[in-house]
Parts: C-alpha cells; sequence; structure tokens
C-alpha cells in the first residue's frame, strides 16, 4: 500500500484509462494543437486534486492513466477536462478557425476502465498504441 495516497480520512488508489477523440476526428485541427494538448490536460487534472499518470496524444484520439481521488466522481474530472481544455482552445488558438467553437471540439462520449492489478500492461498498451497502429496500417497497405 505504499503507493496509495491519502485524503483526511482514508487511503486511496484509484486509476482509470480514458480514451476519447476529437468530434468528427478533426485530423488536421487536432493534428496541430496535440503538442499543447498535454501539459493543458496535467493542469485541469490538478485542479481537481487528479493526476495524470500516463499519457498519449494519438493522431486521432487520446490516451491516458489518470489517478482521481475517490471524493470525485470520474465523470465529472474528465467532463472538467474535455470542457476546459476545449475553452483553452478555442480561446488561445481558435482566432483564425471559423468553425472552430470551443464548447464542441471534442465529441460526447468516452471510454473509462478502471485499471487494477495489471496497471504496468495498461501503461505499455498507452505508451505503445501509437506504433502499434502504424505498424497495422503498414500490413493494410499490402491488401
Amino acid at each position: 500500500m505504499d503507493l496509495a495516497e491519502s485524503l483526511s480520512h482514508s487511503k486511496w488508489e484509484c486509476k482509470y484509462h480514458v480514451v476519447f477523440i476529437p468530434k468528427c476526428r478533426r485530423k488536421t485541427l487536432y493534428e496541430k494543437l496535440r503538442p499543447h494538448l498535454g501539459e493543458v490536460f496535467r493542469k485541469l487534472a490538478e485542479q481537481k486534486a487528479s493526476r495524470i499518470e500516463e499519457g498519449h496524444l494519438m493522431v486521432d484520439h487520446v490516451h491516458m492513466l489518470i489517478s482521481i481521488p475517490p471524493k470525485d466522481a470520474v465523470s465529472q474530472v474528465i467532463g472538467f477536462i474535455k470542457g476546459k481544455s476545449a475553452i483553452h482552445l478555442a480561446r488561445v488558438y481558435g482566432e483564425n478557425k471559423r468553425n472552430f467553437v470551443g464548447q464542441h471540439f471534442w465529441a460526447r462520449g468516452y471510454f473509462v476502465s478502471t485499471v487494477g492489478r495489471d496497471e504496468a500492461v495498461v501503461r505499455g498498451y498507452i505508451r505503445h498504441q501509437e506504433k502499434e497502429d502504424e505498424r497495422f496500417e503498414q500490413l493494410s497497405l499490402f491488401r
């Protein structure tokens, strides 16, 4: 239990694998903004007393391993991160884009899975997902 964190009356270790996508998989716009999103996500997670343990911004979706205290609902934290990041992107990078509206940057849903004893497997999956996608795309070229 050395890895557990503490609140005033509890010890906890609650980690989640979360995946979400930009609306309509906006690859061209998302590709330009990818370098800026990592730090934005980390700062927003800190505001909710959460921490992004691992993350990878893929060509058309986001993977993250996030640690969220048990007092907060996963849906609230992910909704906060998606909403505030969209507003930030609209304010900072959306001045030249006619069709870029902050609250509509991310698609509505997300995937979440609890991470237990297989955390190392999830971390490895997140780290190597892009390489695996590239390998799969190369294989599909020969079909």
